[in-house]
């Protein structure tokens, strides 16, 4: 079964050494990505993640000078 869209969950360093999570949901398009697996990505085509039926997200750069880090992925819906 095929998922159409997750929420992606990033978590990083703050300013103030405190971690930080942020969260942005992403939808399912028409590409695969190099692992033949669907490609998804946020309203504005920037963050784009090949996401596995196993759930495993390889992060896509959109860009030049990008350095993605990966997330945690759930379903939704």
């Amino acid at each position: 079964m095929t998922v159409d869209r997750y929420r992606l969950t990033f978590t990083h360093p703050g300013p103030d050494s405190t971690m930080v999570t942020d969260q942005v949901t992403v939808e399912r398009t028409a590409a695969s990505g190099p692992g033949g697996h669907p490609v998804y990505s946020d309203p504005t085509g920037i963050l784009r993640a090949e996401i596995s039926p196993a759930g495993e997200v390889r992060m896509l750069a959109s860009g030049a000078y990008q350095t993605p880090i990966s997330p945690a992925a759930e379903p939704i819906g």
